[in-house]
């Protein structure tokens, strides 16, 4: 398989960078210039300078491509604007650009529970629920899907839903290692809330099934283990990895809001991205993020089965490789 890569240089993209290269693959990665490379050194991969937000740069990022893995997107952006540009114009981008290289035959879109908001607790989503987004970047990630799968007459487009994803390399819940390594446990009033995550290699797995099983294609599928947890029991598996007895910090909504918005007013007069902001804010006090993984056994055969404890363990030790804790 020769593979393209948007954001292999990402949490998630390096995983199936190496995975692939491990499987002989051939790998293309699209990076933007002056970006960091760093997770994907040591790796026999291709890199290709490109942005998805400019259709000039894509053709030759495609050139005898088989598989595209749209994995870039942004996450946090102080503006609607922002993510409209890269997450759903930049996948306009990547189709339009597929379509006329006319080599790579499948998309994998890599979608998010976000895009359907929040869940209920014992109600989990799944594929049939409909779209409601509940802050910009779902709104974003529901409206590419959207765009992606209206090329289906054209491409061979299957999305994937991961939900929160654990491993070595992750930043979206390194705020929380960092909180308890600090001594600390954060408990919000009205918890714990449940929520579902997932091992980065087992997305991977669900990565590689889907860019070669014939009932991947026009389909969405989520990818989550079968174990529901809570931020409370993560920063308790934190806690039993690194040592220590975490003291609780007991915060209101209202007052992780409160301080969610201060956070946010001090990134945008900084320009640093810090760890709390409103879009996490309103993520943490949700009833619930949850979602079954049963269309994905169905349909591919496949089960998220690595253990979120192990995911855990993994990442602490990561991190403190690294010097992040």
């Amino acid at each position: 398989m020769q593979a393209l890569v948007t954001g292999a240089n990402g949490f998630l993209g390096h995983a199936l960078c190496r995975r692939l290269c491990e499987a002989g693959h051939g790998v293309r990665a699209l990076v933007r210039a002056g970006s960091d490379r760093s997770l994907l050194e040591g790796l026999p991969v291709n890199f290709v300078q490109g942005d998805v937000t400019r259709p000039e740069s894509l053709p030759a990022a495609l050139d005898g491509v088989e598989v595209v893995f749209h994995l870039a997107g942004l996450r946090r952006a102080p503006a609607r604007a922002g993510f409209q540009a890269v997450n759903v114009e930049g996948t306009r981008n990547v189709c339009e650009a597929m379509v006329a290289a006319r080599t790579p035959r499948r998309l994998l879109f890599a979608g998010s529970l976000s895009a359907l908001g929040p869940s209920r607790p014992g109600h989990p989503h799944d594929e049939a629920a409909p779209f409601a987004p509940a802050e910009w970047y779902g709104e974003s990630k529901r409206d590419a899907e959207l765009l992606a799968h209206g090329y289906r007459d054209r491409l061979e487009v299957t999305t994937i839903r991961p939900v929160r994803i654990l491993g070595p390399g992750d930043r979206e819940n390194l705020a929380f290692f960092k909180l308890v390594s600090r001594g600390l446990r954060l408990e919000i009033g009205g918890g714990p809330r449940p929520l579902c995550m997932v091992d980065v290699e087992d997305v991977v797995d669900q990565l590689l099934l889907q860019a070669t099983h014939p009932a991947a294609v026009g389909e969405a599928f989520f990818c989550a283990a079968p174990q529901e947890v809570s931020l409370e029991w993560l920063q308790d598996e934190v806690a039993a990895e690194l040592g220590g007895r975490p003291r609780a910090l007991h915060l209101s909504p209202a007052a992780l809001t409160a301080l969610a918005t201060v956070a946010d007013g001090l990134s945008k007069v900084t320009g640093r991205h810090l760890p709390l902001n409103r879009k996490l804010a309103r993520q943490l006090l949700a009833a619930a993020w949850t979602c079954s993984a049963e269309k994905a056994a169905r349909l591919l055969g496949h089960r998220s089965g690595r253990s979120l404890s192990g995911s855990v363990r993994a990442s602490a030790r990561w991190y403190r490789e690294q010097g992040w804790l």
